[in-house]
């Protein structure tokens, strides 16, 4: 035993060293990680940790990888050192590319998130910083990916086209789907132009109705008022009409409108439903000054349209945003139909007339004719 440790003390004491050190890093690792992870719990609650569980993951593979490598120079002949010394670089490099840009892009998003937090306290629009985050942390991570590549020969000539400046939109454009630059595009001339921004209210079609929660790279996300989340993409976005209920000024109008029959007073039904919407606690008074003083109503009514078989009275009922017209508008139907009831006028339905012809009658007048 004594002449085996004597034979191979230099091997026994350089495998020992390479084992502490793997150890000891991984260690360290996870001890750096473990304090990471509770400060950005402590800071940013309810923050996703993938990217830092990541990161230890990738730091623990690479001492491993690495202490296999450097133990197998124990193993090998010295002809082969040279092909373990490559590897090692190879590893070292991959590993050194991949926790500088994990690191990089989880600085930028923690700092971007910082930002954006910051943003929201002083209620002003944290969009363009939504936005660029995902940007910015897309580029750390291509750029990231293209520094990975040059440890390939054969995949060297791509990655310094494409890292030379120009390469960079050459390789997307040539990668990419023409869908996916569209929704790139898309997404830029949202946050430049602005047609709506982030905690808006838009309707883009009759069935997509919410508030913006999020605009990325691909696609813009809407919570509609059943609580679920709509994701459009820029693309399709971009080519539709939409209404923002929150661009310039929030307040809107809410046309209110109700059907009641030919033999109900019109007068009176006006008179009702003007009421109802004056007295309802979210009604806004949009008059001017002036015509506060020319008497005119806060809540005009007026017959809209005669129907087949009804009258429809319509309310010109002024709230301070979408969401307190839509409330206003259910209450004042409620309130309104119930007063209706008490002062006998009747809401319209469908009526139709029918004229019967006797038959024998009919007959006669037939045969009389041939």
């Amino acid at each position: 035993m004594t002449e085996f440790f004597e034979t191979y003390k230099s091997q026994i004491i350089y495998g020992a060293v390479v084992i502490v050190i793997a150890v000891t890093l991984r260690i360290v690792t996870n001890f750096i990680i473990k304090w990471l992870i509770e400060k950005e719990a402590q800071k940013f609650p309810g923050t996703p940790l993938g990217p830092v569980k990541i990161l230890k993951s990738t730091l623990n593979t690479l001492w491993l990888v690495l202490g296999v490598i450097a133990l197998s120079f124990i193993f090998v002949d010295n002809e082969k050192d040279a092909t373990l010394r490559t590897y090692f670089k190879l590893a070292s490099y991959l590993g050194l590319v991949a926790v500088v840009t994990i690191v990089g892009a989880t600085l930028t998003n923690m700092w971007f998130k910082h930002k954006i937090q910051e943003k929201i306290v002083s209620q002003y629009d944290p969009t363009s910083y939504k936005f660029m985050r995902y940007v910015v942390v897309f580029l750390i991570c291509f750029v990231g990916l293209l520094f990975g590549l040059l440890a390939f020969p054969s995949l060297k000539g791509v990655a310094q086209t494409a890292l030379g400046g120009a390469g960079v939109l050459a390789l997307i454009a040539g990668v990419a789907s023409q869908e996916a630059l569209s929704n790139l595009v898309g997404g830029v001339f949202i946050i430049s132009f602005k047609p709506f921004k982030i905690g808006d209210v838009i309707k883009v079609t009759d069935t997509m109705l919410g508030t913006v929660v999020d605009i990325t790279l691909r696609h813009t996300v809407i919570r509609n008022f059943e609580n679920k989340m709509i994701v459009i993409p820029n693309a399709v976005i971009n080519k539709e009409k939409l209404i923002n209920y929150d661009l310039f000024e929030a307040k809107c109008c809410e046309h209110i409108e109700v059907g009641i029959s030919y033999d109900s007073n019109i007068d009176n039904a006006k008179k009702i439903l003007q009421e109802e919407c004056e007295n309802h606690p979210l009604i806004y008074d949009n008059r001017s000054e002036l015509d506060i003083k020319d008497g005119m109503p806060m809540v005009r009514t007026a017959l809209t349209k005669i129907n087949d078989s009804s009258y429809t009275i319509r309310a010109w009922a002024w709230a301070r945003n979408y969401t307190d017209s839509f409330s206003m508008k259910c209450d004042v139907f409620e309130s309104t139909i119930k007063r209706y009831n008490a002062a006998n006028i009747e809401l319209a339905y469908p009526t139709r007339t029918i004229y019967m012809i006797n038959d024998e009658v009919a007959i006669k007048e037939k045969s009389k004719e041939e």
